[in-house]
């Protein structure tokens, strides 16, 4: 891997988490009544684990 591949990888990485992780996010929110303080925090923190799990998971699939 090259100095210059390893930032591109990175940010390629960084975005995939983001855009699952906000789509995860997204739904939460649809699927919650209320929106407080502390189901805004659950709902990121299972975002959260839910994209690091799906992108593990399309990892292992692809072989990236």
């Amino acid at each position: 891997m090259t100095r210059h591949t390893a930032p591109r990888t990175v940010l390629l990485a960084a975005g995939e988490l983001l855009a699952w992780w906000a789509g995860l996010a997204m739904l939460w929110l649809v699927l919650i009544t209320t929106v407080d303080t502390l189901e805004r925090i659950v709902g990121a923190s299972c975002a959260a684990v839910g994209a690091l799990l799906a992108r593990a998971g399309r990892r292992a699939v692809t072989w990236r």
